[in-house]
């Protein structure tokens, strides 16, 4: 069975061989002292063994609850924050058809709790007005603003719709094991619910029930889920040079002490676009600390070559690009010949569709090369929940890494309190 693969050589030939091996050691010792947990933020490890320590009983609640909910609604509302419905979404995007949202045969996933934007929640309630829904709120506390002012208004509106009782056995909570606004609520209110540990942290939380369950109601495989991470559980532990954590950790951090100071994480494939979101908080709010850390930014392919494109091959050379291939697609689109050839392709008819991204893909990789632009390639056999568990556990295990080497905990996040301080004051919050 073919995995997730990863291909630095071009990245390397950018970086002078004396220092080819700068971080490697480090890298390397790094792998040892997260699984020791012996580093940074040790207390917050919960998500490292994961894979392997979910249980059939666990996977089977998970599946049972969402199969109940799936014969009864039409839609359910996710709502969280950052790590709290990020690792979701992108799950749920990256396996869901394209036109899935124009679908009646599967229960669609919708999502609040991560703006506040009045607009978009007027907008939502009126689209759940005639519809039976049913909410998943996740947040270990229950008082943060975002969720907690959509999940109020929410249960309101399902209240209304099928009254107290029955509300109560379509909301779904995910929080905190004993403590909390939310789990006292859930509590008093009999709402079933999943438990985040405290040594997790939301944007390590995927395969917990903040990620498993969303998935489960989409109406995706867990299990398959589950076994890829797994697989790159065992592959990833290994302290030595090949293991792949190591050799991205180790280059984006040469390339960083080299003055790139942005990574760009790319793709050809647009089911990957929240993939992309997910990598973002995950790195920028694990290494982004202390006046240190490379920005994470996304782009995607086709689409922003037309836009973002000439700024990736001329401007300044200050970023390098990860870009994540997919090597096999799931449907078969043949180019048709055309006899006047206006449009001038009968050069490519006969060809798939998807053959031409590729050229497009590798024509990129070499232009953005010979153009001054690193280029770190991961490439992943096709788009499915096996797959996808491999990806997002080898992410989390690099960032883990590759912020050790930084000398930065991965696990907190000082900075995000700032903005809630100065709103709660200018919002008139007792104590602010």
């Amino acid at each position: 069975m073919k995995h997730i693969e990863i291909n630095i050589d071009s990245a390397l030939s950018f970086i002078d061989e004396a220092n080819q091996s700068k971080y490697l050691a480090k890298s390397v010792e790094n792998i040892s002292t997260l699984y020791k947990g012996t580093g940074k933020g040790n207390d917050f490890l919960g998500w490292l063994n994961l894979p392997s320590e979910i249980t059939e009983e666990d996977l089977k609640d998970i599946e049972d609850t969402a199969k109940g909910l799936r014969e009864k609604l039409d839609v359910m509302v996710v709502i969280g924050i950052g790590g709290s419905y990020l690792g979701a979404k992108a799950m749920i995007s990256a396996l869901s058809g394209s036109f899935d949202d124009f679908s009646n045969d599967k229960t669609k996933v919708v999502y609040a709790g991560h703006n506040l934007s009045e607009d978009y929640i007027h907008e939502l309630l009126q689209f759940l007005d005639d519809k039976r829904f049913g909410i998943c709120v996740i947040s270990k506390s229950g008082t943060t603003t975002e969720p907690a002012v959509s999940f109020r208004l929410l249960k309101s509106l399902l209240e209304s719709q099928v009254g107290k009782f029955e509300a109560s056995k379509r909301i779904v909570a995910i929080t905190d094991r004993s403590k909390g606004a939310l789990r006292t609520l859930a509590d008093q209110e009999a709402y079933k619910t999943y438990v985040v540990e405290d040594n997790i942290g939301g944007r390590f939380s995927v395969l917990t029930p903040v990620g498993l369950f969303p998935l489960a109601i989409a109406g995706y495989d867990i299990r398959k889920f589950v076994e890829g991470a797994k697989y790159m559980q065992e592959d990833v532990k290994t302290a030595d040079e090949n293991n792949i954590a190591v050799q991205y950790s180790n280059v984006r951090n040469l390339l960083y002490e080299q003055g790139k100071k942005i990574e760009l994480f790319a793709s050809f494939n647009p089911k990957l676009h929240f993939i992309g979101e997910w990598w973002k908080q995950l790195y920028g709010e694990s290494e982004g600390k202390g006046g240190k850390g490379l920005f994470p930014a996304s782009v995607d392919f086709t689409t922003d070559l037309h836009s973002m494109g000439q700024y990736i091959q001329d401007g300044e050379r200050h970023l390098f690009e990860t870009l994540i291939s997919v090597n096999n697609d799931k449907h078969n689109v043949v180019i048709p010949s055309d006899d006047a050839d206006l449009d001038k392709l009968n050069y490519i008819a006969g060809k798939r569709v998807g053959f031409v991204n590729n050229m497009a893909e590798k024509g990129t990789m070499q232009a953005h090369i010979d153009g001054g632009v690193p280029l770190i390639n991961i490439s992943m056999p096709e788009i499915n929940e096996y797959y996808l568990g491999e990806l997002i556990y080898f992410y989390e295990v690099a960032c883990g890494m590759s912020a050790y080497v930084l000398d930065v905990n991965p696990f907190d996040q000082p900075g995000v309190e700032e903005y809630k301080k100065n709103m709660f004051a200018l919002l008139g919050k007792e104590g602010y």
